[in-house]
């Protein structure tokens, strides 16, 4: 498997670059592929049909200068920035993930196990797609599918400001049977680990030897500018 680290200078951009390589895989211009990016600053990122107003405390995030996003696959709303993790994989969508719980269970699984033998700790799988400790979530995760590729990606919380997820997103519109019904700050927890650490981990747990050799970076660059940064795409619902 190829696979690329790389964080874009704008939260559009990185948002963009999973698409792009989605795209690029299912136009037969690249194989399978693991991507890691960290963000610097602080953005939130609404689920395809996420409603902004639902999930977000949008006020508040106008006024401290945080923008709110749209990603193209499903799920909730996080809270993006420093001291998160995030990974991307772009898989064949047959075999073993041939449907979205068959694919949710086959890369939770390989990362429970991989995980878990890092942190020396008991990972669960949690919710449909969710990763924790003892209870309490340290990973969330969301797929998109086409005809022959499927995007599978994910936050890790390593240092991120919990504090400030309470602020950014409301309790959401939907939640896990184990969440309890728990405030942002008594769900969430961060490994408090190497994001080096856990790359190394993900990238032996699916063989990730080779250096992706080309970034989509025109395909990029117009989905940032056509899609991404506009608010018809962001605002939708």
């Amino acid at each position: 498997m190829n696979y690329c680290d790389i964080t874009f200078p704008t939260p559009e951009a990185n948002l963009a670059c999973d698409e792009a390589l989605l795209d690029s895989c299912e136009e037969g211009l690249a194989e399978e592929i693991l991507r890691f990016w960290e963000p610097s600053e602080y953005f939130v990122v609404v689920g395809y049909a996420n409603k902004v107003t639902d999930e977000v405390h949008h006020l508040f995030c106008d006024f401290s200068g945080i923008p709110i996003l749209r990603r193209c696959t499903g799920g909730g709303a996080v809270l993006q920035g420093p001291g998160v993790l995030n990974y991307s994989l772009i898989l064949r969508a047959d075999g073993e993930l041939h449907n979205i719980p068959a694919t949710n269970g086959f890369i939770l699984k390989h990362h429970q196990a991989a995980l878990a033998t890092l942190l020396r700790a008991p990972v669960e799988i949690q919710g449909h797609t969710d990763l924790a400790i003892g209870g309490l979530k340290f990973s969330g995760n969301s797929q998109r599918r086409k005809k022959r590729f499927l995007l599978f990606h994910g936050s890790i919380l390593i240092h991120l400001d919990i504090d400030l997820v309470e602020k950014t997103l409301r309790f959401p519109s939907r939640q896990p049977e184990y969440r309890l019904g728990r405030s942002h700050s008594d769900f969430l927890m961060n490994l408090k680990v190497s994001s080096a650490l856990i790359k190394n981990a993900l990238r032996k747990s699916w063989d990730a030897t080779h250096l992706l050799p080309q970034i989509p970076a025109l395909h990029i660059a117009l989905l940032e500018r056509e899609k991404y940064s506009r608010t018809e795409w962001n605002h939708k619902f």
